[in-house]
């Protein structure tokens, strides 16, 4: 296999460091023949040191490729990541995830395991989310880390000829959300079976809450809900509908938990910040 790992990026440049270093330590044994990887990072028009910082960076390593766009989104950045990559086989990640020096290893092992019983696979690896900055790997994992989505480019290998026969991304998932569980309705309807691939390990940075950060929190969240409603457009099921939340069932849930909209970012600061503290 040749590996094509496709991280976009948007403004996190200190976590970006961090994840191409992981990223291009990768040790490999010989259960799996892995014949070469490359890594390519798509920069979607940051504002901060991240170009600068890339074309340093990349100027003294062999196999890491980088390249730059408008500010248009993940989904769009995703897309020229594949278009210019030479692998049979990509692996996306994000760029606040830092891996563990066997994860290219542990995916092809997941590859190649799934595919002496189907033809149609792709992995999936595991998830821990962590706000330790200066050693995201020591985080253990937790309850809190399972996920149960079929398609998710946190942590994900495929072949490249499945990406191109679903369409790759749709770019008009511009903002926040959706855009890589969309594509993987796409492609379950192409047959493709997940194989879990816990081995595969990938830390998740997220600084830690303050106050400070609400308003951010807030702004991608009504981000993910503008993006929701393209994906029910585009998808009018029921599964969906439970995906992005938009039943009746949810509505009566969120009321609950809100006492009708009173508990809510004002009324709660005060209690928010004892929390923190």
């Amino acid at each position: 296999m040749f590996f094509s790992v496709v991280i976009p990026t948007y403004n996190r440049k200190p976590i970006l460091e961090k994840c191409l270093k992981a990223c291009l330590n990768q040790r490999f044994t010989s259960l799996t023949a892995v014949e070469d990887y490359e890594v390519i990072v798509v920069d979607d028009g940051s504002t901060d040191e991240t170009r600068s910082w890339l074309a340093d960076y990349a100027h003294n390593v062999s196999r890491l490729y980088w390249y730059q766009q408008n500010h248009q989104g993940p989904a769009t950045a995703r897309n020229l990541g594949v278009q210019q990559a030479k692998g049979d086989t990509i692996v996306f990640i994000d760029s606040d995830l830092v891996v563990t020096e066997t994860f290219l290893q542990a995916h092809a092992d997941g590859l190649q395991r799934g595919k002496k019983q189907f033809d149609r696979v792709f992995t999936y690896g595991a998830v821990i989310n962590t706000n330790n900055f200066e050693n995201p790997t020591d985080e253990p994992y937790k309850i809190t880390d399972f996920s149960a989505a079929y398609f998710a480019t946190g942590n994900v290998a495929i072949s490249r000829r499945w990406l191109e026969k679903a369409g790759l991304f749709d770019p008009r998932f511009y903002l926040y959300g959706w855009e890589d569980l969309e594509l993987g309705v796409r492609l379950k309807k192409l047959g493709l079976k997940l194989i879990k691939c816990p081995e595969a390990v990938g830390y998740h940075w997220n600084p830690a809450f303050t106050l400070e950060r609400l308003p951010q929190i807030i702004d991608r969240e009504r981000q993910r809900a503008r993006m929701g409603v393209l994906f029910y457009q585009k998808h009018p099921t029921w599964e969906v509908r439970m995906m992005i939340q938009m039943s009746v069932l949810h509505r009566l849930l969120w009321g609950m938990l809100s006492l009708g909209g009173w508990l809510n970012e004002r009324t709660t600061r005060r209690f928010l910040q004892w929390s923190i503290d």
